[in-house]
C-alpha cells in the first residue's frame, strides 16, 4: 500500500494546453520513465539466482529426459495422452490436474501468508527472465551508470554493436524457450529434426514465436511494468498479508532522520539515524520503488534492496538488519528474531499447512492406487436386440480398453446381472502399452430368461496379473 507522499512525487499533474478559445489538449498518461536496476550481492541475490538456476534446468531439461524409450514429460494433445515420467494420464483423469492446481493455489496462500511475495520475487518466470535478460545486459552494456550514458548518448557504431549484439542475444534465447515450450507438447528429438529439414508445422511455428516474442517483450522491455500493472497478484495481496507477514521492511525508528554523513560521525551529536540517504535500496530494485517509503503494491520481495544495505552498513561499521525481512508487529514491538519466528505458526497458517497436506496426501495416495487402466461401455444404439440362430436373445456393445501402462496387456472380459447371459465373442483382448483399444461384444441371455424391459447388468475386465479388476455398469435390452 503505497503512502500518500510516495503517490505524490510519481503522479504528474493533468496539463490543458490551449489549442484556441474552444479547444483543449488534456494529457491523461504519464511516461514512464526507464529504470536501470544496479547489479547487487548478497545472501537474497544469491538465492534468487539459485532458484533462477533450478528453475531453467528443470525447463530446458526436463523436454531431454527419456523415460525408457519415450520422453519423460510429455503432453501429447493430438493423441490425447500425457505422459509425466512413469504416469500416464487420459483426458479421463482431469481430476489429478485439477488436484495439481488447488495444491498449487494453496502453496501461494501459504507462502505469501508467511512470508509475502516469495513467488514474485524468487521463482515467477517474470522475475526469472527478467534476471537472466538483465544479466546479459549488464554483460554487454555493462553495470547501471555505464548502460544509462550508453543510452543516453548519440548515435554511433559502438551503440549500434551493443545494442544489436544484446538483441541478438536475446532473440536467440526466446526462440530457444520457445522452441522448449514446444516440446512439451511435440517430441524435442522431432522438432529438431524438423527444424533441421525447415518442415516445421505451422502450429509448431506458431507457438515457438509466439512464447519467444512473449519472452522477448516481457522479459527484454515491459519487465516491472508487468508486475506493476498486469499482474493480478500484486492487486489482491493484502487480502493475505497480515501483520506476522514477513515483508521487505525499512527500520524507520532506526534509520530516521537520515543523511549522509563520515564514517567517524557520532550519530547522536549529529542527530542522525542510520539511514544515508544513498539512494542504493531504489537503483537496486527492479521496479524503481524507494522502500523507506513504506510497504508498496510494486514491491516483489526480492530482497535486493536489503543486500544493498547490508554492504552499506559494513562500510560504515553498523549493525545490519536496516532494511530486513521482518514484520510489522515486530518492528513495533521490537521483537528479537527468535520472536518473531514463533509468530508464523499463527492459525491461518496452520489451517493452510493442514489443507495442503491433506490434499497432497490424497492426491499421492490417489495416484498410487489408481488402476493402471479404464474402460468405457457403449451399447450399440444402431443394432436392436435380435434372436440369434440357436434361439438367444443378443446385443451389442462397443467397450473401450485404456491401458495406461508402458508395456502391453492381456484383458480378461466376463459380465453377470442376468442368469445365463454370457460373452459369445472373444473374451480376452490384449491391448498395446499406453494405447486405447476398442473392441464389438456380442452378449447373449437364453430366450425368455427375463422379461421385456431394461435390465441392468454388469461387465467386468480384469488384468490377467490380476491385481486390477474394472467394473462397469450397462443394461440388457429384451423387447417384447
Amino acid at each position: 500500500m503505497t503512502t500518500d507522499n510516495n503517490l505524490a512525487h510519481k503522479i504528474i499533474p493533468i496539463q490543458a494546453v490551449a489549442q484556441d478559445d474552444n479547444e483543449e489538449m488534456v494529457s491523461l498518461y504519464a511516461a514512464a520513465k526507464k529504470i536501470y536496476p544496479r547489479s547487487v550481492q548478497g545472501i537474497f541475490a544469491y538465492w534468487r539466482w539459485v532458484v533462477v538456476a533450478i528453475t531453467q534446468i528443470m525447463f530446458y531439461g526436463l523436454p531431454w529426459l527419456e523415460w525408457g524409450t519415450r520422453q519423460a514429460v510429455l503432453f501429447d494433445l493430438e493423441a490425447r495422452r500425457f505422459y509425466i515420467l512413469g504416469l500416464v494420464l487420459y483426458p479421463q483423469d482431469f481430476i489429478y490436474l485439477t488436484g495439481l492446481l488447488v495444491i498449487a493455489a494453496l502453496s501461494l496462500f501459504l507462502f505469501t501468508a508467511v512470508a509475502g511475495r516469495l513467488w514474485c520475487g524468487y521463482a515467477c518466470p517474470q522475475t526469472v527472465y527478467s534476471e537472466i535478460f538483465l544479466w546479459i545486459e549488464r554483460k554487454i552494456e555493462g553495470d547501471r551508470s555505464a548502460r544509462m550514458r550508453l543510452d543516453d548518448a548519440s548515435f554511433s557504431v559502438k551503440k549500434l554493436a551493443k545494442k544489436t549484439y544484446k538483441h541478438a542475444a536475446w532473440i536467440v534465447l526466446s526462440l530457444w524457450t520457445g522452441f522448449t515450450f514446444v516440446g512439451y507438447f511435440t517430441p524435442i528429438r522431432e522438432l529438431v529434426v524438423s527444424a533441421m529439414g525447415l518442415q516445421f508445422g505451422p502450429w509448431e511455428i506458431f507457438w515457438v514465436f509466439f512464447y519467444a516474442f512473449a519472452t522477448y517483450g516481457n522479459a527484454g522491455f515491459m519487465r516491472e511494468q508487468v508486475c506493476k500493472y498486469m499482474c493480478p497478484y500484486a492487486r489482491f495481496q493484502s487480502a493475505m498479508f497480515d501483520h506476522d507477514t514477513l515483508i521487505v521492511t525499512y527500520d524507520e525508528a532506526r534509520g530516521e532522520p537520515r543523511g549522509p554523513r563520515s564514517k567517524k560521525t557520532d550519530l547522536v551529536a549529529a542527530n542522525l539515524g542510520s539511514c544515508v540517504d544513498c539512494s542504493l535500496c531504489v537503483q537496486v530494485c527492479p521496479t524503481g520503488i524507494d522502500i523507506r517509503n513504506g510497504l508498496q503494491y510494486e514491491c516483489i520481495g526480492c530482497g535486493a534492496c536489503a543486500d544493498v544495505c547490508d554492504t552499506v552498513m559494513d562500510k560504515l561499521g553498523y549493525a545490519k538488519g536496516l532494511v530486513r525481512y521482518t514484520t510489522q508487529n515486530a518492528v513495533n514491538n521490537k521483537w528479537t528474531l527468535k520472536q518473531t519466528l514463533m509468530r508464523v505458526a499463527r492459525p491461518r497458517v496452520l489451517v493452510y499447512t493442514s489443507i495442503l497436506m491433506a490434499l497432497v496426501i490424497a492426491l499421492g495416495t490417489s495416484l498410487a492406487m489408481r488402476t493402471p487402466f479404464r474402460v468405457d461401455v457403449v451399447r450399440d444404439r444402431a443394432t436392436l436386440a435380435r434372436i440369434t440362430e440357436n434361439g438367444a436373445l443378443e446385443n451389442i456393445y462397443r467397450l473401450q480398453i485404456m491401458n495406461a501402462a508402458e508395456v502391453d496387456k492381456t484383458y480378461a472380459l466376463s459380465v453377470n446381472g442376468i442368469n445365463g447371459i454370457e460373452i459369445v465373442t472373444d473374451t480376452q483382448v490384449k491391448v498395446a502399452a499406453a494405447q486405447a483399444h476398442w473392441v464389438v461384444l456380442r452378449v447373449d441371455i437364453p430366450y425368455e430368461a427375463a422379461e421385456a424391459g431394461s435390465h441392468k447388468i454388469n461387465f467386468e475386465i480384469k488384468d490377467t496379473s490380476g491385481k486390477y479388476v474394472v467394473h462397469e455398469k450397462s443394461v440388457f435390452l429384451v423387447p417384447r
